[in-house]
């Protein structure tokens, strides 16, 4: 082997980086990963965020429609108590059954909401670990 050859790696043609790179180009990559880290972190964090967003407004359309339905339930409720105390008829009965379909869905909604508001998890673990593992990175770089 040529002494014009003694830093390449045979393999992949390439200069080793034990002894040839200077220090300026040691602190050039060390900050280029750094920025390439809070970069992919950002991206990272804003991904979770996106996904945690999605399912707290999905819990809010649910507790939205829970709400509406519990609108009706006070509509149908009124009319149901206004038909009782004026006909005494079968139509009454017919009130009361709508009242209750409507109380029913109120109560799925509004639980199927709460649900999803309480499965948020805004602590974004995910992007959590990678910086705890970045860290660690970081400390090996300075040893």
């Amino acid at each position: 082997m040529s002494t014009e050859h003694a830093g390449a790696d045979p393999m992949l043609g390439t200069p080793q980086t034990t002894d040839e790179r200077s220090l300026g180009d040691i602190v050039g990559d060390v900050a280029q990963d750094l920025s390439n880290l809070v970069k992919q972190e950002l991206e990272l964090a804003t991904a979770e965020m996106k996904q945690e967003a999605t399912r707290a407004g999905k819990g809010a359309g649910l507790l939205g429609g829970a709400s509406v339905a519990g609108l009706l339930f006070l509509v149908f409720l009124s009319l149901t108590l206004t038909f009782l105390l004026d006909n005494w008829m079968p139509l009454e009965l017919a009130a009361v059954i709508v009242t209750v379909v409507w109380a029913g869905v109120a109560a799925i909604l509004a639980a199927r909401g709460r649900s999803e508001l309480k499965r948020t998890n805004p602590q974004l673990p995910k992007t959590q670990q990678t910086l705890k593992e970045d860290a660690a990175w970081a400390r090996a770089q300075k040893s």
